[in-house]
């Protein structure tokens, strides 16, 4: 009876279009109110700790932030320069340079629609003018986006990690090879149809070019370095890292490339300047900058801006823990575990039942809140067949980009849809083909742990 309560209200609340946070915790609420001892004032308390006692869930309002004054700032725009002049030359090059570019954006940013939207906004538009078609552009782009999670950092990795207890900074090693190898399969795919599609390739720039880009889009790429260095040197945590990131991303954008803040627009070197005085007048300019930038109304508005986002996840997660808790003293998840085990399914057999259960969940939740309600669930049963739950961690990211992308809630449809101008329904069919790429590597990512495995395993 606990069990058919709590499930049939959180559905029929996200069927009635209560938002997933407020379904989470009405169900939740109602559920301990009519089968449970605890108490108004414990719910609050659970609230709270939810938050409060997982120190992992503190790098995501950092990795949050960073990634808005990255993708406010122009740190996008030079990664894909960087990118185009790298692989533009190939046949296709362009929608390689763009699957190259989300993959170095999703280094920095650890999340899905943020890299759609930065990559996107500009080189989808980009590849119809250079005469892609612009569902392919949209359709590479959309799937693409979804690195964002996979890459290290990861938002969804760290909810994983604290829904589990389970390492994440071995999460984060587990995704590395995994992402780069998606980033491959695509950029593969894109050259085999280019090839095809005769799409367009431009001419090689030039190692001299190809050096000046790399230099401006140095600074972006340092952040990949510092944030995993600090973490898998043993320097820093995931939750320091992430503060770190931000800072650092803040530094960039006001001080570095000057995207915004008191020198926005001021160039480093003037015409007619030595580089000794540009550089005297720089150093000069640094405290003005830092200090000017707390009143900056562009500097606060990307910081309010990327509190709003931390807010609304933070709350999801709160009520997506209070779930959980209903599931854990009502021993839910022991019970379902006890059942599965009773059925004699051997582990691969599970793992089948699990993506499909997965996959399907996808289509109306929000990946942080799928997580922390299925893994109290999954996880114990993973345990008793043997699978490894850094391998486990994996497949359910890789299930949660597949959820990106599939209708009614794909968030990266609907940035693309924003992006492009189209309705969702066209978003849908420009990304099919590359869903498929997707679901391909979501079977050898199940059934090759290795792949996952490799380099925990090595680096530990």
């Amino acid at each position: 009876m606990t069990i058919a309560t709590l499930f049939i209200l959180l559905f029929a609340a996200i069927f009635l279009g209560m938002p997933i946070a407020f379904a989470l915790g009405f169900s939740s609420v109602t559920t301990i109110l009519l089968f449970s001892n605890d108490s108004l004032g414990s719910i609050a308390i659970k609230l709270f700790e939810a938050v409060s006692h997982h120190y992992t869930l503190l790098a995501i309002p950092f990795f949050i932030l960073s990634s808005a004054f990255l993708s406010t700032g122009g740190v996008a725009r030079r990664l894909i320069n960087f990118a185009t002049d790298v692989v533009g030359h190939v046949k296709g090059g362009l929608a390689m340079a763009s699957v190259m570019a989300c993959m170095l954006f999703a280094a920095v940013s650890g999340s899905s629609p943020a890299t759609v939207a930065a990559i996107g906004s500009i080189t989808i538009a980009g590849m119809v003018r250079q005469g892609y078609p612009q569902s392919y552009a949209a359709g590479a782009i959309a799937n693409a986006g979804t690195l964002g999670i996979l890459i290290p950092p990861s938002i969804v990795m760290l909810v994983y990690s604290a829904a589990t207890e389970v390492s994440a900074a071995k999460m984060f090693m587990a995704g590395l090879i995994p992402g780069l190898m998606m980033g491959g399969i695509l950029m593969v795919a894109i050259y085999i149809s280019a090839r095809y599609l005769k799409l367009p390739a431009q001419p090689f720039p030039g190692f001299g070019q190809l050096l000046r880009s790399g230099g401006k889009a140095l600074a972006g790429l340092l952040l990949i370095l510092l944030v995993l260095g600090t973490i898998y040197g043993g320097v820093a945590s995931p939750t320091e890292a992430a503060a770190i990131a931000a800072v650092y991303a803040w530094l960039v954008a006001v001080v570095g490339y000057r995207d915004m803040g008191p020198l926005k627009d001021d160039p480093w070197r003037r015409p007619g300047e030595s580089l000794g005085a540009a550089l005297l007048r720089s150093l000069w300019q640094v405290p003005k900058a830092i200090v000017g930038s707390f009143g900056d109304h562009e500097v606060r508005g990307v910081v309010l801006d990327g509190a709003k986002v931390a807010m609304m996840l933070l709350f999801i997660i709160a009520n997506a823990m209070l779930f959980a808790h209903v599931l854990t003293t009502e021993r839910i998840p022991h019970t379902i575990a006890e059942t599965i085990v009773s059925w004699g399914l051997p582990a691969w057999g599970f793992l089948i039942v699990m993506n499909l259960l997965l996959l399907a969940a996808g289509n109306f939740m929000e990946p942080s809140a799928i997580l922390l309600i299925m893994a109290p669930i999954l996880f114990p049963i993973a345990m008793q067949l043997g699978i490894d739950p850094i391998h486990l961690g994996i497949i359910m990211v890789v299930n949660m980009e597949i959820g990106m992308l599939t209708p009614p809630v794909g968030l990266n449809l609907f940035v693309t849809a924003g992006i492009t101008g189209r309705p969702v329904g066209w978003v849908i069919k420009a990304a099919l083909p590359w869903l498929a790429l997707l679901l391909c590597f979501l079977i050898l990512i199940t059934y090759i742990p290795s792949i996952s495995l490799w380099l925990p395993n090595l680096l530990s």
